[in-house]
């Protein structure tokens, strides 16, 4: 079985690594062709709707269920990752290998991702409360297909939707599971094993479960709100006690990269020097991106109505970019300026284990034990909201687009998450759960590209439907 999936593995990124760089590139040209288009000014409801939610709490939900797992994940780990192996063509541990660590975390977690889920969720609120039908990824495609959206092809839409879900949710649960063995093992000397991540998966599906019975409101909404407050914290402490002002510099002379260099990324395959390392990171991302959007796209179509078109885009793509922009650069920058000055090593336990990475950078800190700690919590509460947004979003796909599914529903996926992220890191782990990312989100990239489309054809018909 493991040599039958590594298989399809090679095959989807040797044929069609390529579809995932363009995708990307098309979905963010797309969603700024939207917002500043003559489409920007329609309202995703009715033209006297009013949004329900004020804009810190769309963004803590947007945040902790879009990436609060990962960003703390990689954002420490990935830009020693790339200071100490980047493609071939830069020399490993230079300053330049430096400026391109932070250039390319920049661009894996910037304006890309964001514009991936922003297509998604516009598409679904847009549908769903502009033209009031199911909030399922099937009603995307009514304009091309019309009522066969609630035949064959529209069920055969959103199974691949539930499916890529299932998979791109399970790779995070992992990576949560794997960061909170690794900060319990510093803190505490709980031996890291496979013991240990099944405790700390039971003890999370429980905690989960839990705050997806008691709703959107009660569960989802304070828990998003907490960690972003435990998320401010964290960044300002670490960027108070460490190089605060290399961090600064860093910041603006990256996203100045940033800037200057988006468009080669976008498109940038590296065909001659560095593939296997676009297989390993872009790649990678931009799957896991998809897989993951029609979770986030369900749940920020839901907490986005009474917003324009405008409003939206340029709130999911601008606010969360820089969030993530200044994270990066407090962790990653602070983690790179300590190898650069004082050699202390944490490139090589980036190399190694990914999930130890910012448990090292932070022990090199006054204060680090209280960091350290606080990291694990912001770790657990992410891990909590990330699943429970999953379980809510996976019970609505699954019952005909039910805006309230049953408890039953929610706990049986809630338990089904689990399984699925245990079952792949006692398979093969880290590697294991990218494998799983890239396959499940390949039918969903060409599902989208065509929402694309629908969703186009859908706006210019706005006119018509103004007529008496």
């Amino acid at each position: 079985m493991d040599e039958q999936s590594s298989n399809l593995h090679g095959f989807i990124i040797n044929y069609f690594g390529w579809l995932y760089h363009l995708a990307g590139f098309i979905f963010l040209v797309f969603c700024f062709f939207l917002a500043f288009s003559r489409y920007g000014q329609i309202k995703l409801g009715k033209d006297d709707e009013i949004p329900q939610y004020d804009s810190f709490s769309c963004f803590s939900m947007l945040f902790a269920a879009g990436m609060g797992i990962g960003l703390v994940f990689w954002g420490t780990a990935e830009p020693l990752a790339h200071f100490a192996s980047p493609p071939s063509n830069i020399t490993p541990d230079s300053g330049e290998a430096a400026a391109f660590a932070m250039k390319y975390s920049f661009f894996h977690w910037g304006l890309h991702p964001w514009a991936i889920y922003a297509i998604m969720s516009l598409s679904l609120a847009y549908f769903s409360y502009r033209r009031n039908m199911p909030p399922l990824l099937s009603s995307a495609f009514y304009p091309l297909l019309g009522e066969k959206i609630n035949g064959a092809p529209g069920h055969l839409i959103n199974i691949l939707g539930v499916f890529a879900t299932v998979f791109g949710v399970a790779t995070s649960l992992g990576l949560g599971a794997l960061q909170i063995s690794s900060g319990l093992q510093k803190l505490y000397n709980i031996p890291e094993g496979i013991t240990t991540i099944l405790i700390i998966i039971v003890i999370a599906t429980v905690l989960y479960i839990t705050s997806s019975v008691l709703g959107l409101d009660k569960g989802i909404l304070k828990l998003s709100k907490l960690n972003m407050y435990l998320a401010f914290i964290l960044m300002a402490a670490v960027f108070m006690i460490g190089p605060t002002l290399v961090i600064v510099n860093i910041f603006f002379s990256t996203l100045g990269d940033y800037s200057n260099s988006l468009l080669e990324m976008s498109l940038q395959t590296f065909p001659f020097q560095g593939y296997d390392w676009v297989q390993s990171w872009t790649l990678f991302y931009w799957a896991w991106w998809i897989a993951w959007s029609p979770f986030v796209g369900m749940l920020v179509a839901r907490i986005s109505r009474g917003r324009t078109i405008r409003q939206f885009v340029l709130g999911v793509l601008i606010a969360p970019s820089l969030f993530n922009f200044i994270w990066f650069t407090i962790f990653g920058g602070t983690a790179l300026n300590m190898e650069l000055t004082q050699s202390l090593g944490l490139s090589a336990v980036a190399v190694q284990d990914y999930s130890m990475v910012i448990f090292a950078m932070l022990e090199h800190l006054p204060l680090g034990s209280i960091l350290t700690l606080l990291t694990v919590i912001l770790v657990i509460i992410f891990f909590v909201t990330s699943a429970d947004s999953a379980t809510f979003v996976l019970g609505i796909m699954t019952s005909q687009g039910n805006m309230n599914p049953s408890q039953v529903i929610k706990v049986s996926w809630g338990l089904m998450q689990s399984s699925t992220a245990a079952i792949l890191i006692f398979s093969g782990g880290l590697i294991a759960l990218q494998k799983m990312s890239i396959t499940a989100a390949l039918p969903l990239t060409f599902i989208m590209l065509i929402m694309c489309y629908s969703l186009l054809r859908a706006l210019a018909s706005e006119q018509l439907l103004k007529k008496p």
